[in-house]
């Protein structure tokens, strides 16, 4: 048998794994703005409440960098940085695939415009609001709990 009386409560410790961009917004983490979530089985950063970047590490087209933004600001930052492209899943972000020679400086700078509050990175996060029952009879028993 297994000496597990190093071990708090009898059960092994699980690794935590780090993200492998991780260190692409440690430069955020000391922002009071800054806050990681996840999301999709990547990581979202908000600055100041604004889905800024999402970081994915999976297979391609989710392998890199999407830059949250509104569509009017796209062909800017394209033009400041060529590799950047509308993602093929949603268009609506840029992409900064792992696979361009140049992802670590550009990822960089990006994150560098998230913390400096570029106005063209990031979106509002909506609110979800709570639906409301459609048949006005059945608004008191929600309320009440029963269905």
């Amino acid at each position: 048998m297994r000496d597990t009386r190093d071990i708090p409560f009898g059960r092994a410790i699980k690794a935590i794994k780090t993200h492998p961009y991780a260190w692409l917004w440690e430069p955020l983490e000391d922002d009071a703005g800054f806050f990681l979530r996840p999301m999709f089985g990547g990581k979202a950063v908000y600055v100041d409440g604004r889905l800024a970047l999402y970081f994915c590490a999976k297979e391609e087209p989710w392998r890199g960098v999407c830059v949250c933004m509104e569509r009017e600001h796209q062909a800017s930052l394209m033009a400041e940085f060529p590799a950047l492209a509308p993602h093929e899943i949603l268009p609506k972000w840029l992409y900064l695939s792992e696979a361009e020679d140049c992802f670590e400086p550009v990822a960089e700078k990006l994150v560098a415009l998230a913390k400096r509050r570029d106005a063209r990175i990031g979106i509002a996060g909506k609110t979800r609001s709570r639906r409301k029952s459609e048949n006005p009879e059945n608004q008191g028993r929600l309320a009440r709990g029963f269905a």
